[in-house]
């Protein structure tokens, strides 16, 4: 099956056909149809390379995310994806793992296909590696670590509103004596996420009494960060996690403790993933939407994609705290 034969059933060129296939306004809309039902007629699957060739475009935008295994990013991903098929597109996406070297490779992958646009939604990207692809002029998004300008956007998430509610929260409760469990300190997301936490103390006059332990923004992590939390002294009667699954782990050693939550310990995590409406008690958390996120980044892509004179390139998610249950006065 070839475009010729789609071409003889509709009864027009194969430029008409090939117009069509790539979507161009130059073509009429009942011309476009006959030629649409002869596609499905002859179930004729049109050439990407031979698309790409005659348009200029691939059709193709790149995601690249951190980790696929945390239950923050399927829904982020299906928020783009969903948003592709709806304009027409596919998506090739990349897993770091939080490896700069398999970024690198995932930037490599998306050079090589030729791919329209990249979304860059993690906050471990190596500067030199992202100048890259606007070196080669293909627009690209990031999140929090880029620099905008005329082939990229950037996505600013305001983590610091969602911590400084948690602890306002927190404060309204008597707590006093708040912990932090960080991720890993490499990312800048979680620095400003630990800044907020210790503004906060600041602000009520409270900088002598940060209890900060590391996580790695995995359960196991934040596990581990709360034996060493429970093994102080003075353990916290309050805890804030910089993700969700951090904040599960915490739980369960808490459990493990023979303690509870809120009742013994009161308990925030960050991201709001579905495991939080959940786990027992409901984790009182912050809420940063992967949709809003997912769409917002496809939309700056379009934008600089279609070149729009004057269109925005900086963004921002604004993030805010969910009470549920796992926090209590003491």
């Amino acid at each position: 099956m070839n475009i010729r034969e789609v071409a003889k059933r509709a009864k027009v060129s194969t430029a008409t056909v090939s117009r069509t296939i790539n979507n161009s306004e130059k073509v009429d809309p009942g011309t476009a149809a006959r030629v649409q039902k002869a596609i499905q007629e002859l179930n004729f699957y049109p050439n990407t390379h031979a698309r790409t060739l005659v348009s200029g475009r691939s059709r193709m935008m790149g995601l690249i995310i951190s980790d696929i295994t945390n239950p923050f990013f399927p829904e982020l991903v299906k928020s783009f994806q969903d948003a592709a098929l709806r304009s027409g597109q596919e998506v090739i996406i990349g897993n770091t793992d939080y490896n700069p070297k398999r970024m690198a490779g995932c930037i490599r992958r998306m050079v090589e296909r030729k791919v329209d646009g990249v979304a860059i939604m993690t906050s471990e990207a190596d500067p030199g590696l992202m100048t890259e692809l606007t070196r080669r002029n293909i627009p690209t998004v990031f999140m929090d670590t880029g620099k905008s300008g005329p082939h990229s956007a950037n996505i600013r998430i305001d983590y610091a509103q969602g911590i400084h509610e948690a602890m306002q929260h927190l404060f309204s409760l008597n707590h006093r004596r708040i912990a932090f469990i960080t991720g890993p300190m490499n990312l800048e997301s979680v620095r400003i996420r630990c800044e907020a936490y210790l503004s906060g103390l600041k602000s009520c006059g409270l900088s002598d009494r940060a209890l900060i332990e590391k996580g790695d923004h995995r359960i196991e992590g934040g596990a581990m960060a709360m034996r060493n939390l429970l093994k102080l002294p003075q353990p916290p009667t309050a805890v804030i996690a910089s993700n969700d699954l951090s904040a599960i782990g915490a739980l369960g050693v808490i459990h493990n403790a023979g303690l509870r939550v809120p009742d013994d310990i009161s308990l925030i995590g960050f991201d709001d993933i579905a495991f939080a409406h959940w786990t027992q008690p409901p984790l009182t958390t912050v809420i940063l939407s992967r949709t809003q996120l997912a769409i917002t980044a496809f939309a700056a892509l379009e934008a600089l994609i279609r070149k729009e004179d004057g269109s925005q390139t900086d963004y921002t998610i604004p993030t805010h705290l969910v009470m549920r249950k796992s926090t209590r006065a003491i």
